[in-house]
């Protein structure tokens, strides 16, 4: 369940019944007074000619041709949607993390991934799901059919993190299964090593899709203030160890923004848009926040 850190009241929250109904409310809560959605502009593609047959819309007749050779053709596309985005979500282990009072990172995640998808079905874009941990758990190709909607929430829904990981090694797997560019959106903390994570990012630009990062992280591996004395345990390998966290809290803090600031270089080196929420957030800010951005651009 949800905690109150949401922009729904507490109350609300303890009614909702599924994650569809969330994604729902994240969308519909503020794309009211939207006249036009910033996703739509993408040109559909051309894939061949056929005869022109009674009835058929005169809108596609190729007049190139007919002036040509006095004969009717149409041109026929590939897809009749506007956008075609894959929502790629982490289930590995670090994404199961929660701090005292926040949701994991994966809840948040799979709330945001949710929205984006019922955002896409409303505007009759395709849409497809993507969960990975070390390798692609789920794939469900973009389609445009409203009833596959339910498919991916119930996926989204009845989804738990592993206990192994490998970001860049999955989402390799997965680029060479997406039959055609579009718009890729990737909702991950990250925590892979720099270098492979890069390769895995230009490999999604380099077969021509536009890339959206969005780093989910909970509010203490920002800030790490674990109290006095804490406990801490690798979660993928289950080693602990019990210290005192200010001895270590200054280089923690160094290295995590030395890491922070590499990643959001090397997302804007390689033409990918980069997006960084917390767990203590409302879901709708991540969105607003891009859309806003996306439509001013």
């Amino acid at each position: 369940m949800i905690g109150s850190h949401t922009y729904l009241s507490p109350q609300a929250v303890a009614q909702l019944g599924s994650i569809e109904v969330k994604a729902r409310l994240i969308v519909e809560g503020f794309m009211s007074g939207m006249h036009k959605s910033p996703y739509h502009g993408f040109s559909v593609e051309f894939a061949e000619h056929r005869q022109y047959h009674p009835g058929d819309d005169l809108r596609y007749l190729d007049w190139k041709i007919l002036g040509k050779t006095n004969r009717l053709y149409i041109k026929q596309f590939e897809e009749e949607t506007n956008l075609r985005c894959t929502v790629i979500i982490d289930t590995s282990a670090s994404m199961g993390y929660a701090s005292k009072g926040n949701i994991s990172k994966f809840d948040y995640a799979a709330c945001l991934g949710a929205a984006f998808v019922y955002l896409m079905m409303k505007q009759h874009d395709a849409a497809g799901l993507a969960l990975y941990n070390d390798s692609i758990v789920q794939y469900l190709p973009a389609k445009k059919k409203i009833s596959y909607l339910g498919e991916m929430l119930r996926i989204l829904g009845s989804a738990i993190p592993s206990n192994i990981t490998g970001t860049a090694k999955a989402l390799h797997e997965l680029v060479e299964q997406l039959p055609k560019r579009g718009m890729i959106i990737i909702i991950s903390d990250f925590f892979d090593e720099m270098s492979s994570i890069v390769q895995a990012l230009k490999h999604f630009r380099h077969d021509g899709h536009e890339v959206l990062a969005i780093q989910v992280l909970d509010p203490r591996e920002k800030d790490f203030s674990f109290g006095l004395d804490a406990n801490f345990r690798d979660i993928e390998t289950g080693e602990e160890m019990i210290t005192q966290p200010y001895h270590i809290k200054k280089a923690y803090a160094e290295g995590f923004s030395r890491f922070m600031s590499q990643l959001k270089h090397e997302c804007r080196a390689r033409g990918v848009e980069y997006l960084q929420v917390d767990t203590n957030q409302p879901y709708e800010i991540a969105l607003r926040e891009y859309l806003y951005k996306r439509s001013h651009t």
